[in-house]
């Protein structure tokens, strides 16, 4: 009898019509040494167990923090409800606000590859100078009722950082203070642009005798915005403490500690004034500024001026063509008109019309940064230099002058990080093909 060998491996019979399938060859007897159970020795468990120790204190829990957006939450713990909204939020519905940070989420970048990125220079030009990085401190008001350091710690923090730091006139430090406190610092000085003339010369003359070369003047303010977190929280210029105030402050001891025990809050730069703070808000928001008063302010100012609020391609060119060094595309951070134009957005239109007639005028964009990548979009779209508002003060609420080290720290990570993967090493060699706007 006949017998068949059968082959290593054996088919399944088809059907009609259809070839001969191989079955699945058998599975290997043996189970391999590295993934046999065995009880582990403690030569193998001791590399293992290396245990990090405890860190506490003020650095340690900043370190902790790797985004804005957690510098955010420390500083909404340590800080209370009125001087937290204050800084973190805008007018009416703050429907501006929500847009400009959605501008920066509704991009794609578009990396280029096989670029040689192992030293990444953030280092720019801006009004004359060199800053480290592509990004300054933007004027805020009332700092130290954010945290007790204040503008202190703000300008310090630049100084270290290379970068300039704006003292706003409704700031807690006067302008020689902030000298004081930063002598090597590049400082330039905010501006409310007032009909009594003697009161903005004496402040002009003040920030050009303490050594700013640039004065950012202030002109979307002709009334002020409905801030109506502020008025829900009780909170006044200048504050009023209110009940409610005092409780929410007594759950954050050190807050409430510095508060009692340094100098009383006061717009510092404003202090060699009589009458009330109250009446020089009213003459600061003032509604009947016109381009003439901006022809008067730069036959005064002889450094660098730069118009904050700028909201419209024409009046980015009608305020160059009035003497101005710069703009700053700026809605106030939402606080003031809200359905504002988004600044992102207006960024392309206002370099197009500058290539073609303003060259020589810089571009310098705030509103809705809130991590270094958005700092590089903007960079990427046109602006020469952008400016930081919240992203800084989260830092100080968080951590007063370690805080703003740690978020100018975090936005620099995140610049190099991210010009790295675009493929490029310069600020210069960004350009509008590394951003897409994507439709929302």
């Amino acid at each position: 009898m006949t017998h068949t060998i059968p082959s290593s491996t054996p088919e399944i019979t088809p059907a009609p019509g259809q070839a001969a399938v191989p079955a699945a060859a058998p599975a290997i007897r043996g189970t391999p040494a590295a993934l046999k159970r065995r009880v582990p020795k403690y030569s193998d468990l001791a590399p293992l167990m290396q245990f990090k120790k405890p860190e506490f204190g003020k650095a340690a829990r900043l370190n902790r923090a790797s985004t804005i957006w957690e510098l955010r939450d420390i500083a909404k713990r340590r800080t209370p409800q009125a001087p937290f909204d204050y800084t973190d939020g805008a007018a009416e519905e703050e429907i501006t606000l929500r847009r400009a940070r959605n501008a920066f989420l509704d991009i794609e970048f578009r990396p280029g590859i096989l670029r040689n990125v192992s030293s990444v220079d953030l280092s720019t030009q801006i009004l004359g100078k060199t800053s480290r990085l592509p990004v300054g401190i933007a004027p805020t008001g009332f700092t130290r009722m954010m945290q007790s350091e204040g503008e202190y710690a703000g300008s310090q923090a630049a100084q270290a950082a290379g970068i300039p730091y704006t003292l706003s006139t409704m700031g807690t430090a006067s302008i020689e203070d902030v000298a004081a406190a930063a002598p090597n610092g590049r400082n330039w000085f905010q501006l409310y642009l007032w009909t009594d003339r003697d009161r903005s010369l004496a402040l002009i003359e003040r920030a050009a005798r303490a050594g700013n070369d640039t004065l950012m003047v202030t002109v979307d303010t002709a009334v002020a915005g409905a801030r109506l977190r502020d008025v829900r929280n009780g909170m006044t210029i200048p504050p009023a403490l209110t009940l409610k105030t005092v409780v929410d402050a007594s759950y954050r001891p050190a807050w409430w500690f510095n508060f009692l025990t340094h100098e009383p809050l006061t717009f510092a730069s404003l202090s060699r004034y009589t009458g009330t703070v109250a009446d020089l808000i009213n003459s600061m928001f003032d509604p009947t500024l016109t381009f003439e008063d901006l022809d008067w302010l730069r036959e005064t100012w002889k450094g660098n001026l730069v118009v904050k609020g700028i909201q419209t391609v024409e009046d980015a060119r009608k305020v160059v063509d009035h003497g101005a060094d710069g703009v700053v595309i700026s809605n106030h951070g939402g606080r003031q008109l809200d359905r504002a134009p988004i600044p992102f957005h207006l960024l392309p239109e206002v370099r197009k019309a500058f290539a073609a007639d303003h060259s020589g005028a810089a571009i310098i964009l705030d509103t809705g940064i809130m991590s270094g990548a958005d700092i590089v979009a903007a960079l990427a779209l046109g602006a020469d230099f952008t400016l930081i508002g919240r992203a800084y003060l989260y830092g100080l609420m968080a951590g007063g002058r370690l805080g703003v080290d740690r978020a100018l720290a975090i936005l620099e990570k995140d610049m190099i990080r991210t010009m790295a993967l675009l493929g490029v090493s310069s600020i210069a060699e960004l350009t509008p093909d590394h951003v897409h706007l994507l439709p929302r």
